[in-house]
């Protein structure tokens, strides 16, 4: 029944892109540094071959399946990517800034299993995802509902994508991803948004980001590169990101991951400018060490951080916008490890500069589960992160200088004007960290902050009210889901 059910899973994510790299085929190493466009039946061929064709045309070495790139020609394609750009909400007060010192949280993506309110390890629901969009809707934190947040494994694979974003769209007003595990998918995707924003909106302007994974070491397949073209052809933004374990997937030292990385981005990203020039891409970059001794993944350790802190100024170098890090661990559930963990790689993630920030809150157990008690906790680090990237203010209010005259020597500024003017907004007040005293932290029942996050979790989902969506709207993108569905039988691998 286990293996059955773990069929569910989709065919490509950050998740599954994990589970390929622990077969050997994956893993199998190539000093190479052309990339590889993977083709695996007559129909994907012809697809692949565009590509092939493409970079042919634009004076790439084409030899099979393998695209070896002259000095400085994917950089030279580059040059009509966007540096910055407007990722579009259905609600316009909540658009988001691309690129440049702007910083977007999106929760964590793609785990089949939640941990839930009761503390049960369990595959993932459409009910969970729903509460997850719901979460990132209600979190002041969060910039966006991000893509996958956990897989709905109750609804067949070839439709899931089809509630998933409208579940987005129903649940949240704040900008989405789109799907990214079949071609088709992503054309439904684009349906889907071009009901909501119009076709002429969408075909000029970005409202969906969409992950794009390379197979690790320097291939690209034909889902992937499916979802980038479809994507692209529509101006719509692709995250073109190796999913790396150093070790397994690349190199084990941080100068050859980022070599392999860049090399990677470079093919991934100017390839979307081949499809459709100015279309939107980001330089992406996730990168984990591993195990040595086991093979497991491991994160919050220096090595991955010393990669993303270089790939975000080869981001810069090329002038496209950056994709690293989130809070990251793998503790099985919100303890210790997982805080640590987390804080080592979110402080990473904010100081490199990171413009687009996937896995801010919920991930554990090395991006396997979602969990709603970690999300809670994780969206408040966020508010923190949030509050310390705003830096230092030097207004006149911010200077204080009238406080310490008004206080002078052997005082306290606890009555003084300026404290009082700004007492409600001076320091960054959590809604989970308990500062009490021990006695009265003792007599409120002695609550661990997964209790307190527990709690604040049920009553954000009791209290949740759903943005208004115009109902002619709705009703439209519910008949597409409809036709869409009745138009294929159900698939569960």
């Amino acid at each position: 029944m286990a293996a059955a059910r773990a069929r569910r899973f989709p065919i490509s994510s950050e998740r599954s892109a994990f589970t390929k790299c622990l077969t050997k085929k994956a893993c199998s190493s190539s000093s190479a540094m052309p990339i590889r466009f993977l083709r695996k039946s007559a129909s994907s061929f012809a697809d692949d071959a565009e590509a092939l064709a493409l970079w042919k045309e634009a004076g790439a070495d084409v030899r099979g399946q393998r695209v070896h790139f002259p000095k400085g020609l994917c950089r030279e394609l580059l040059k009509t990517a966007p540096k910055e750009f407007t990722w579009h909400a259905r609600n316009s007060e909540r658009n988001a800034h691309v690129g440049g010192k702007a910083t977007i949280f999106a929760p964590v993506y793609g785990p089949p299993f939640v941990r839930d309110l009761e503390g049960n390890r369990r595959y993932a629901t459409i009910e969970d995802f729903r509460n997850f969009v719901k979460l990132a809707y209600m979190a002041p934190s969060m910039h966006s509902s991000g893509g996958t947040v956990c897989e709905p494994v109750d609804i067949p694979v070839n439709k899931r994508h089809l509630d998933m974003v409208y579940s987005h769209i129903k649940y949240s007003d704040k900008p989405f991803m789109g799907s990214v595990t079949a071609p088709e998918r992503a054309e439904d995707t684009i349906a889907m948004a071009k009901i909501v924003f119009g076709d002429d909106f969408v075909e000029n302007n970005c409202v969906t980001l969409n992950l794009i994974n390379a197979n690790s070491p320097m291939v690209f397949d034909e889902t992937m590169l499916g979802a980038l073209k479809v994507y692209a052809r529509h101006n719509q933004a692709s995250v073109v990101s190796p999913f790396i374990l150093s070790g397994a997937m690349s190199p084990v030292t941080v100068a050859g991951t980022l070599t392999q990385i860049l090399a990677e981005v470079l093919a991934g990203a100017s390839f979307t400018q081949l499809i459709r020039k100015g279309s939107p891409v980001l330089y992406g970059t996730f990168a984990a060490s591993i195990s040595m001794q086991s093979g497991a993944p491991t994160f919050g350790t220096p090595e991955p951080s010393l990669v993303s802190y270089g790939s975000a100024q080869l981001a810069r170098r090329l002038g496209l916008p950056f994709r690293t890090g989130g809070s990251l661990c793998a503790s099985k559930v919100p303890d210790a490890q997982a805080a640590h963990e987390s804080a080592s790689t979110l402080n990473m993630t904010l100081l490199a500069g990171t413009n687009f920030v996937l896995h801010a809150a919920g991930w554990l157990e090395g991006g396997l589960v979602s969990s709603y008690e970690k999300f809670m906790i994780d969206q408040d680090q966020l508010g923190m992160m949030q509050k310390m990237a705003e830096g230092v203010d030097l207004s006149e209010n911010g200077q204080a200088l009238d406080a310490i005259r008004e206080v002078g020597p052997g005082s306290h500024y606890l009555g003084c004007a300026h404290t009082q003017a700004n007492f409600q907004s001076a320091f960054y007040r959590s809604a989970l960290a308990d500062n009490n005293s021990f006695e009265q932290w003792e007599i409120e029942g002695q609550k661990r902050i997964e209790d307190r996050a527990n709690a604040l979790c049920r009553s954000w989902l009791d209290h949740y009210e759903a943005p208004p969506l115009d109902p002619a709207i709705d009703e439209a993108l519910l008949a597409y889901i409809k036709m869409r569905k009745d138009s294929m039988p159900d698939a569960f691998t």
